[in-house]
């Protein structure tokens, strides 16, 4: 019971903050340098999917860009991958 508690909390924080993302109050790479605890098994595609102005086929061409595996976790991301990522996003 107390994981489905946890597990349900995580998803609604997740929520909340993909909709902070799409309308713009939040910003992608703070949450990529520093991800809260909660966002560490979330999906990089995912995350970048509730980006304004990012689709499915913007997204893949990033990751094949940064040579991020689109099921790779936001906490699983290497220093490397992290620092790419956020680089090319800033452009």
């Amino acid at each position: 019971m107390d994981a489905l508690k946890r597990a349900n909390e995580i998803r609604t924080r997740r929520a909340d903050l993909k909709r902070e993302l799409k309308a713009g109050r939040v910003q992608i790479h703070g949450l990529l340098l520093d991800p809260p605890e909660y966002l560490q098994t979330a999906k990089v595609f995912d995350l970048l999917l509730a980006v304004p102005k990012y689709g499915r086929v913007k997204v893949n061409r990033i990751l094949t860009q940064c040579r991020i595996s689109p099921s790779k976790t936001i906490g699983g991301l290497s220093e490397r991958q992290r620092g790419e990522l956020v680089t090319y996003l800033r452009r």
